[in-house]
């Protein structure tokens, strides 16, 4: 991967100033957390020798080199995405995504993903895991909002990613389902993989790849009932899948209905999009070992639907 370089010679007149500070100054599309990220992993050179210290202090006719990761790795373009950080720190951020936007470039979405965002304003996430994908530790459907973690640094990346295969970063989703569910706890524990009818879809299926959802009965609305689910696998569209083949699809899924009672039942008034949100994150911080926890409110489509039918219960 290629590199921008970045130099200059620290002024006389420019009193003393820390490293991360003049480097935000000079590579002005970084943030200052961004320069001290670049700082941290040896990006960054004073007077010939690598500083690490984002807090170093710089004297008068030092000469600074930085050689800082090309904001487009593998065609990815660094674009003007708006990005609600609700988390952030040297080594990764959590964001909240909003419903429509795609995590990363695909078929249909090049330009106007969450990368794209990222890598515009934190241009060293470029190193952080695939380059068709950097920084991306898991990812939400197109139209499921909530909160998702992306690293920041290629170690961060790589701790995130062994947590998750290990099953340790726990995900909680609010959603909605058809129908009064029944148990009011309980656990759906079914492989799930490529549906063999339709391959655009995912299905219940025995050669499927091992999948499990905890769900908890929170409250019961008219015609439904409003869910608690934690993850312990990831698999695409899991919720969506598991909750429709135990006949409770989730209320605006027009992919995943098995198991509703009529065609006249998908349909809710104001609801343009399924009914998912992924509500917390808990997870270890893999540098620090600190643990974090993050949550998202119920955004505004999905509350005025929930108030109506409660009104209505």
């Amino acid at each position: 991967m290629t590199a921008r370089r970045v130099a200059w010679r620290a002024s006389e007149d420019g009193g003393a100033a820390r490293l991360d500070v003049a480097l935000a100054a000079q590579a002005d599309w970084l943030s200052r957390s961004a320069a001290q990220i670049a700082i941290r992993n040896g990006l960054v050179r004073v007077n010939g020798n690598v500083e690490s210290r984002p807090a170093a202090v710089l004297k008068p006719e030092d000469e600074v080199e930085a050689f800082l990761p090309e904001l487009e790795p593998e065609g990815i373009v660094a674009a003007d995405v708006p990005l609600n950080v609700v988390y952030e720190d040297e080594h990764l951020l959590v964001l909240d995504k909003p419903t429509g936007v795609a995590v990363h470039p695909g078929p249909g979405h090049r330009n106007d993903t969450l990368v794209n965002g990222l890598l515009a304003r934190y241009p060293q996430i470029a190193v952080a895991g695939p380059p068709d994908r950097p920084g991306v530790v898991h990812r939400l459907d197109l139209d499921t909002t909530g909160l998702l973690i992306f690293a920041l640094t290629p170690e961060a990346y790589a701790e995130l990613g062994k947590a998750m295969r290990a099953r340790q970063i726990k995900r909680t989703y609010t959603a909605l389902v058809h129908g009064n569910i029944q148990p009011p706890l309980g656990t759906v524990d079914a492989p799930i993989g490529r549906d063999p009818a339709n391959r655009t879809r995912q299905a219940v299926v025995e050669s499927g790849r091992a999948a499990r959802t905890h769900y908890r009965l929170v409250e019961s609305v008219r015609g439904g009932s409003l869910l608690e689910v934690e993850l312990e696998t990831g698999r695409m569209h899991q919720i969506r899948v598991h909750m429709a083949a135990i006949g409770f699809p989730v209320m605006g899924d027009p992919t995943y209905k098995t198991g509703a009672t009529s065609g006249a039942s998908y349909a809710v008034r104001g609801l343009n999009r399924q009914f998912l949100h992924a509500c917390r994150l808990r997870f270890t911080h893999p540098m620090t070992g600190r643990e974090i926890v993050v949550e998202s409110p119920l955004p505004p489509d999905l509350q005025l639907v929930l108030d109506e039918l409660r009104r209505e219960q």
